[in-house]
């Protein structure tokens, strides 16, 4: 089984980096405390550490 990620925004944006305002944007966050799930990969890991002060993420089983 692949390992996916339950990401959750528990920060605004408001104020952020305007770069990290796109990422949240592009992973697909539409509004605080929502929670998307995402593929474990190199890509998705390099989004969460672009935005690490804004997200709270755990290993989930798919």
């Amino acid at each position: 089984m692949s390992k996916q990620l339950k990401i959750t925004l528990v920060k605004s944006t408001i104020g952020a980096v305007p770069k990290h305002r796109k990422t949240v944007n592009s992973m697909g966050f539409k509004k605080l405390n929502s929670s998307v799930i995402r593929p474990d990969n190199a890509a998705t890991r390099g989004q969460i550490e672009q935005i690490r002060h804004l997200v709270k993420v755990e290993e989930v089983e798919a």
